[in-house]
């Protein structure tokens, strides 16, 4: 089958950089688009925006590609497509609770058509044409509680919960899908996945509790859930719990507990440091006892000690100094916003979000940061009296480094497209 990539070239605040060069899961959504497509495609053509579909009678699979889908939702989507035997276009229902309450939101990639949503991802049995009928697949939805909320903190009290399709297609307009397609999409998906296999298939229940049987672990621990690459240090006193993936060359010292976490390569998690449904990208340095909840972690970034990161989004080679803290709750019960696939601020359908860093920034120790603000790639911002609470987005002209003589230390390698960046040698 042909494969046909549409680029989207819009970039992606505070990032600075188009989607399909972020990570999900620890990959470049590129190369994650690839590899699931890898069993159904042979060969590939990328086109610039705006560009006509080439002429062939060739089977083919169009799609934009600031879209993220997993294994499961392809496989559904072309195995009913090729059914039908005509022209068919992926579409979602209103009605469907995963969709309407994290794929819809911020975002301005989705077609509407009546009661359902077209996305950008096209299946064609002989060549592109003009017309495609809508094809809704079932996305599996479950529903996942997550928090508990005391009823004296804010006017949306009791569990919150996701609603977590165990099928997922979403696309990435903004910092907040990333956080949709990394938690909700990504490992809370995962988990319920495992755990409808555990229900219904007697031989795999059986494996994983003979594995635990043999290894003398807990039903969670044992290697059946928890994957560890190769030239792994784990030390006997860190608590890890699956279903986990850790890389290669990883060390994780005394104390850790890890939960629900997806780990890159060459990673050090230090004493104390807790990780709960986390993305932490190839090259991160954890030092002791920081704590990431919900949060994404891109490669060869570092959080000091102390500090604790929960629902957040945190880009390429970024420093957070040690003692600071991103909040996720409003005080007051106003509603969260974020920046949509528009670049203005909408309502998040968040009641509990925390904030988002670009690539290549430097945040000095002790800073308090407010739910959904976003720090923008190339920025610094020191500790000092003047500054030490983050309550509104920081652009990068707002960066404390410019107030420097010897500013051009610090390059800045994500400008916003069309600007152009002064040389530091």
């Amino acid at each position: 089958m042909l494969k046909i990539i549409l680029q989207n070239p819009r970039h992606l605040p505070p990032f600075n950089e188009r989607a399909r060069d972020l990570r999900i899961m620890n990959n470049p959504l590129w190369l994650s688009q690839r590899d699931v497509l890898a069993p159904y495609t042979h060969r590939e053509i990328e086109l610039p925006s705006g560009m006509p579909l080439p002429k062939t009678n060739e089977e083919c699979l169009v799609y934009r590609d600031n879209l993220y889908f997993d294994e499961p939702y392809i496989e559904a989507f072309l195995q009913a497509a090729k059914k039908r035997g005509g022209a068919s276009r992926a579409a979602f229902s209103i009605n469907d609770p995963s969709f309407r309450e994290h794929a819809l939101p911020l975002s301005v990639s989705y077609t509407q058509q009546g009661d359902i949503y077209l996305a950008d991802l096209w299946y064609y049995p002989k060549g592109p044409q003009d017309e495609a009928e809508p094809l809704v697949i079932d996305l599996l939805t479950m529903e996942a509680g997550y928090y508990h909320v005391p009823t004296y903190m804010a006017y949306e009290q009791g569990d919150l919960t996701f609603q977590v399709p165990r099928r997922s297609l979403l696309a990435i307009d903004c910092w907040v899908h990333i956080f949709i397609a990394d938690i909700v999409y990504g490992l809370f998906s995962r988990a319920v996945r495992i755990q409808k296999r555990l229900d219904t298939d007697l031989f795999y229940k059986l494996r994983v509790l003979g594995a635990a049987v043999y290894e003398g672990r807990q039903l969670l621990t044992n290697s059946e859930l928890v994957k560890v690459g190769r030239n792994c240090t784990i030390h006997p006193g860190a608590m890890i719990f699956g279903p986990t993936t850790i890389g290669d060359n990883v060390t994780i010292d005394a104390g850790a507990v890890i939960e629900n976490c997806v780990i890159g390569n060459n990673v050090n998690v230090g004493q104390g440091c807790q990780l709960m449904l986390a993305v932490v990208g190839d090259g991160t340095f954890l030092p002791f006892r920081a704590a990431l909840f919900m949060t994404t972690f891109m490669d060869n970034s570092m959080v000091a000690q102390n500090t604790c990161l929960q629902m957040c989004v945190v880009g390429r080679s970024t420093f957070i100094g040690a003692g600071s803290t991103f909040t996720d709750y409003n005080l007051l019960p106003a509603p969260l916003r974020a920046m949509d696939g528009n670049d203005k601020l909408a309502v998040a359908n968040r009641p509990v979000l925390g904030g988002c860093v670009g690539h290549n920034c430097r945040l000095g120790a002790g800073m308090i940061v407010f739910p959904a603000r976003t720090i923008e790639s190339d920025v610094v911002v020191f500790a000092s009296a003047e500054r030490r609470v983050i309550d509104r987005d920081l652009r990068f002209e707002d960066s404390d480094h410019h107030k420097l003589k010897f500013k051009t230390l610090h390059p800045r390698l994500y400008p916003r497209p069309g600007e152009e960046v002064e040389q530091s040698w």
